[in-house]
């Protein structure tokens, strides 16, 4: 029997990846049981259940289970239960089953005029003409152990979750520095911008009308327009603040994918708006490479959980 779930249940960790494997196999006197788990990346959380048909009543208790250790992904439980002991099941002839098929074909000899040739080795390779039946054994009895190797297996699969979202944690946060870098270059270099252009303004009404004296109060309102169009403070701000959340937002230890995809889709908002306003060479540059990096957190927050 399968320990109370609170129990049972892995501690959380900061980040789980939506790709898992995890397999269990456990053998007694007379069976063997095998548990495989493995997921992959998906928008919610799709379940799909193999199992022997005698265990199809309880697929929802098999569901249940795994939703207890994964949120989301595309995930595959694969369940083989292989019974040694002598009176375990019984071979049974459906001889319905086999009538329908049998008359079927002479019904299609008859209508298109082609041979018949029916043998019974063949009909007894058609679908439910002979099939495998329990001999009576309690399947419930037989479910509690299935049930305990399920949990063993999650937990398996949770291990090979955690270990890849720790690398991706460990990455993205070193992605995200390097955001922080770029955003301080940018804030730097904004307000160069402004005082160079001020300075080639200068310059160029100097050269145009060959006097040294410039209407300070025209050159001050033409800088300022300048000024308001290329400011990317706001941006920058707002940018560092989106940082912030995703850095909080996953050492929470909680599923939070979507969230992280929201915020590095307002992240990247941000950088396409720094980009839009650059109107230098070294800017544009460092907002490409905003975008890039934003781009790449993007990437690996499509594998969280």
């Amino acid at each position: 029997m399968c320990r109370a779930v609170n129990e049972c249940m892995p501690e959380e960790v900061m980040v789980k990846s939506m790709t898992g494997f995890g397999r269990y196999e456990t053998e007694g006197c007379d069976y063997k049981i095998s548990v495989e788990i493995k997921s992959v990346n998906h928008r919610y959380c799709d379940l799909s259940v193999k199992q022997p048909k005698k265990f199809s009543v309880f697929e929802n208790d098999i569901r249940n289970i795994v939703k207890q250790y994964a949120v989301r992904g595309k995930i595959d439980i694969f369940i083989s239960y292989d019974d040694y002991s002598a009176s375990s099941s019984s071979v049974r002839y459906n001889h319905s089953v086999a009538k329908g098929y049998v008359d079927a074909i002479k019904h299609a000899s008859e209508e298109f005029g082609i041979e018949e040739c029916l043998t019974a080795s063949m009909l007894a390779r058609f679908p439910e003409v002979v099939t495998l039946e329990d001999a009576g054994k309690d399947a419930s009895g037989e479910f509690d152990i299935v049930q305990d190797a399920v949990h063993k297996a999650c937990q398996r699969f949770i291990e090979t979750r955690e270990r890849e979202g720790e690398d991706l944690y460990n990455d993205i946060k070193a992605k995200l520095e390097g955001i922080k870098v770029l955003t301080g270059q940018i804030e730097e270099r904004s307000p160069q911008i402004v005082a160079e252009y001020r300075q080639k303004l200068m310059d160029k009404v100097a050269e145009l009308t060959s006097d040294t004296k410039i209407d300070e109060g025209v050159l001050a309102t033409e800088i300022i327009v300048f000024a308001d169009k290329i400011c990317v403070d706001e941006e920058t701000v707002r940018l560092r603040s989106h940082i912030a959340n995703m850095e909080n937002t996953l050492a929470k230890g909680e599923p939070a994918g979507r969230k992280l995809d929201f915020i590095a889709q307002e992240m990247n908002r941000e950088a396409n708006t720094i980009l839009s306003k650059a109107n230098d060479a070294s800017l544009s540059g460092m907002a490409i490479d905003l975008k890039t990096g934003i781009e790449k957190i993007r990437e690996q927050i499509q594998n969280i959980e």
